[in-house]
């Protein structure tokens, strides 16, 4: 008797993901360095120009009051474009070409240079040692909180654009 294949069950899909076509080859952690290099290196230069980018925002924005406001704008912001771009991006297709460039290049590279979820985490830190506890807990949670708000509110703004886009 010979043993059938164990085939993983597929991955499950909700109402606004367009079905994977079966025919598209999809990366794998087998596949060589040197095809995935571009594509690395596509992550590395986006992450340099969101680091600059959010660099010349904090120059500009001098901090007020106990806590950097332009470290907590630029997280709101930053959570509310990687919504935006990742829900366009998911009602345009299969995560191939282009599209594939724009999240791993806009997405990955710039958008993760541009937030700094490290500079949050250091900030709520020096206030709380500080003793500014009050100030720490609104900081950080307020952070989070309107984060994750702002990515929704980016999901809905791509799903509409998308809606009226047909």
């Amino acid at each position: 008797m010979g043993r059938r294949p164990v085939t993983p069950p597929a991955p499950p899909v909700s109402p606004s993901t367009p079905p994977r076509d079966p025919s598209t080859p999809q990366p794998s952690p087998s596949t060589p360095l040197r095809r995935r290099l571009p594509l690395v290196l596509l992550v590395v230069a986006g992450g340099a120009v969101g680091t600059a980018l959010r660099v010349l925002v904090t120059l500009a924005v001098p901090p007020t009051g106990s806590f950097d406001t332009a470290i907590f704008a630029i997280n709101v912001v930053g959570a509310f474009v990687l919504g935006l771009l990742l829900e366009r991006l998911l009602r345009g297709g299969p995560d191939e070409g282009r599209r594939r460039v724009l999240r791993l290049g806009l997405g990955t590279g710039v958008l993760g240079g541009f937030t700094t979820y490290s500079s949050l985490a250091t900030e709520t830190a020096t206030l709380g040692a500080a003793g500014d506890v009050l100030t720490a807990s609104v900081y950080g949670l307020a952070s989070v909180l309107l984060g994750v708000l702002a990515a929704a509110a980016g999901i809905a703004v791509g799903a509409r654009w998308a809606r009226g886009s047909r």
